[in-house]
């Protein structure tokens, strides 16, 4: 599918959003950003998904994190939408803007089109897209989830964290990491720059190889 993906610069668009219009770069400015998008207004799994986002701001928030939501309906449709969202999620309120995109454009710059499904009028729907930003408005990682399956606020937390140490320091996050548990060191590190960059030390797996590739620390 075309369209932006790991590695590739955000476009600078112009958005109408619940919050006013504004330039792309200059929401997200020099802070990581999540760019969400969701088939259609007044839907069940979109709502639960909203209502989850809106109660997880404030986490996103402590990690230096903006929310940025995206669908096709227009203005009027996502403010009353809003409420039901707010409803459902037990009060908690939807302080992030939300973009409208009635006339399609947006969602295809920013590869967040559905391949399979269609709107009443045969147009195309927004996926359940995900996109984390970089300050430096690089996509870093990017879900995509059929209308079907809702996505996990918690897998969010976890990879944005996997993302914000990996910027941070020269490590990575093996199999099923989760936040507070051991990275692993880069391999591009060694031995000696280890000891220095990573003072509270590190331990090294002992493998049949006896390579010392796999190395565990604390950050």
């Amino acid at each position: 599918m075309p369209g932006i993906t790991i590695g590739d610069k955000v476009p600078n668009l112009q958005v109408e959003t619940t919050h006013g219009k504004f330039m792309l770069h200059d929401y997200i400015s020099d802070t990581w950003t999540i760019l969400f998008s969701h088939p259609g207004d007044f839907t069940p799994v979109c709502t639960t998904e909203l209502g989850m986002m809106a109660k997880y701001a404030d986490e996103f928030s402590k990690r230096g994190v903006k929310l940025l939501g995206l669908s096709c309906d227009d203005l009027e449709s996502h403010e009353e939408w809003i409420k039901d969202v707010e409803a459902f999620s037990g009060g908690h309120k939807v302080k992030y803007p939300i973009i409208a995109d009635p006339n399609r454009e947006i969602i295809k710059q920013l590869n967040m089109v559905d391949p399979d499904e269609k709107g009443s009028n045969g147009e195309p729907l927004p996926s359940r897209a995900l996109h984390i930003i970089g300050p430096d408005k690089l996509v870093k990682l990017s879900f995509l989830y059929p209308a079907t399956t809702g996505r996990n606020m918690e897998e969010v937390v976890r990879v944005l964290e996997s993302l914000q140490k990996a910027a941070k320091y020269k490590v990575a996050t093996p199999v099923n990491w989760k936040p507070g548990e051991e990275v692993v060191i880069s391999p591009s590190v060694s031995d000696d720059q280890a000891k220095k960059m990573f003072p509270q030390g590190y331990h090294t797996a002992d493998l049949p190889s006896k390579k010392g590739y796999l190395r565990f620390t604390q950050v």
